[in-house]
This record gives structure tokens, C-alpha cells and sequence, in this order.
């Protein structure tokens, strides 16, 4: 049972390191720093979506926004932040507040969270391309300059995702409040007759994943040096599928930070893989819904061994 339990939490990894060698196998110049560099530029924005996403599905909800809402980010960022720092601020954080307020409205109101999410991924997209109709804008050059550093040995975006899991596993799963947010994905009734708020857990939720989300629309504008508001539309997807992959569940507060983040780094790594296989981008989603697929028949393999023994 107990190399059951392992191999069900090494699946993630595991999965990172066959994409990771057919990658290097198919196309072995990819096999250095400015390869992975190369690679992997986007895993920093994805891998934090992915964290937001984490956070909705801790409390059983799912977040169909986050893919339009990074996207918005991306146009306040590229316009307000760069022409007016201050505001651009009060905007960004006005979005984190709205996220907030988002989970207190499926709360109190009792509203499926796919719902919700899934109308307000249209509000998002609509005020984005309110802000910029078309492609433009420009990237502070702080942003630029945090997205472009580069670590000696280790590309920057293995050491910003390693950084991003360790941080994030530590906050949800060695501290108390860790334990009462999964606690309200896994038993909402028992936290209550304890005495904790079910409402501010989620809605402490729902604002770290907006502040997650506007940390991947920051970092996703850093590297594209300019915006659109349909740039992360795939977001959404990727999120989830990573959440999937890195171990999570959509019920009962099971998550893992470090999974999600491998998961996000898979998918990353998949599209480039994909792309030296010269499969065409309208295909490329469907070949990573196949890897999730793959991973998730795994899973309940190894899950049902378990029960079996």
C-alpha cells in the first residue's frame, strides 16, 4: 500500500520526466540552458494561473474566468501600470477585491462557481478589449527586466516554479490556515460546528487566486513585452489540466502546490515537444488533453490498487 501511495504522489513527476526525454530524445539541442530557457519561458505565467486555479478547486469550486481575467490584467498592466503606476495599482488591486467579492456571491447565494465563473470570464474579456481593441501597449520595464533575469546554471523559469511550489506548499500545507481551507473543500460541516467562517475562508480563496492571477497576467506581459486580450484565453484549460495533473481533485480539498506546478511545467514542455513533432497548433490542445487522459487513467489504476489491497 505504502508503494502505491508513493507512486500515485511520483505520478506528476514521473510524467515531467517522460515528456522531459521524449523532448530531449526527438530534439537533443534542447538538451542545454538556453534550450530549457527556450522551452519553458511561459511555464512562470502558467504555473501561477495554475496556482489560482488551485485555490478555487481547494474548496470545491472550478474558475472558467481565469484564462480571460490573466488576459485582462495584461491590458491594465500595459496601459494604466505603464502610463500611471499608481493607478494602474488601484486598478489591479480593485480586480483582486472583485475576485473576493466573486466568492462571497457564490456563498452566500449558494450559485454553482461554473456558472458564475463562466459569465464572468465574457465580463472579463469585454473590458480587456474595452481597454485595448486590438494588440498593444507596452510593458514597464521593471517587468521586463524580472522576466529576462537570468540565473547562472539553472534557467529562470525552473528556479521561479521550484521557488512558486515551495512557497505556496508551505502557506497551504504546514500552516493553520492551510489546514482550514482544505478543510473546507473536504469537510465544510465539521469547520463550521468548529466555529471557523466558511464564507472568509472562501472568499480568502478567491482573493489569493486573483492575486495569483494578476501575478501571472504581470509575468505573462514581462515576456510578451505587450498585450491582447485574448492571449490567455487557453488559460483556463491549462489551469485546470495542470491542477489535474499535478495530483488535485475536484472535491475534498485534495490539492498539491508542487504537483500543480509540475503539472503546469508538463504542459509547457508538452506544447514544445508537440511543436518538434511539427504536429499543427489546432491539434496541439487535443494532444494535451490526451497526456491528462493518460495520466488520469494511471491514477485511478494505481487508486484502485490500493483499495484492492
Amino acid at each position: 500500500m505504502i508503494n502505491r501511495s508513493l507512486l500515485r504522489q511520483a505520478l506528476p513527476f514521473l510524467s515531467l520526466a517522460v515528456v522531459l526525454a521524449a523532448t530531449f530524445y526527438v530534439q537533443p539541442r534542447t538538451m542545454s540552458y538556453f534550450g530549457l530557457n527556450l522551452m519553458l519561458q511561459y511555464a512562470v505565467p502558467i504555473a501561477l494561473a495554475t496556482i489560482a486555479q488551485m485555490f478555487i478547486i481547494t474548496v470545491n469550486d472550478l474558475d472558467l474566468s481565469i484564462g480571460p481575467f490573466v488576459g485582462l490584467v495584461g491590458c491594465v498592466s500595459a496601459t494604466l501600470l505603464y502610463n500611471d503606476p499608481f493607478l494602474g495599482v488601484l486598478a489591479l488591486l480593485a480586480l483582486i477585491a472583485c475576485y473576493g467579492a466573486v466568492g462571497a456571491l457564490i456563498h452566500l447565494r449558494n450559485l454553482p462557481s461554473i456558472v458564475v465563473t463562466l459569465g464572468l470570464s465574457f465580463v472579463w474579456l469585454g473590458i480587456a478589449v474595452l481597454i485595448l481593441p486590438s494588440p498593444g501597449g507596452k510593458a514597464p520595464d521593471w517587468l521586463k527586466a524580472i522576466m529576462s533575469f537570468q540565473f547562472p546554471y539553472v534557467p529562470f523559469p525552473i528556479v521561479a516554479a521550484v521557488v512558486i511550489g515551495l512557497v505556496v506548499h508551505v502557506a497551504l500545507m504546514n500552516s493553520s490556515f492551510g489546514v482550514i481551507a482544505r478543510g473546507a473543500g473536504g469537510n465544510p460541516k465539521a469547520l463550521a460546528r468548529a466555529g471557523w467562517s466558511l464564507l472568509w475562508t472562501k472568499v480568502s480563496m478567491y482573493l489569493l487566486a486573483g492575486f495569483f492571477g494578476v501575478l501571472s497576467g504581470l509575468s505573462l506581459l514581462g515576456l510578451t513585452t505587450s498585450a491582447d486580450a485574448h492571449v490567455a484565453d487557453r488559460y483556463t484549460l491549462y489551469s485546470i489540466a495542470g491542477v489535474i495533473l499535478g495530483g488535485g481533485e475536484f472535491v475534498g480539498g485534495r490539492v498539491s502546490p508542487l504537483g500543480a506546478v509540475v503539472g503546469a511545467l508538463t504542459l509547457a514542455l508538452a506544447g514544445s515537444f508537440l511543436i518538434f513533432l511539427k504536429i499543427s497548433p489546432d491539434w496541439q490542445i487535443g494532444a494535451q488533453g490526451a497526456i491528462l487522459i493518460i495520466v488520469l487513467a494511471l491514477r485511478a489504476a494505481v487508486t484502485y490498487g490500493e483499495k484492492r489491497a
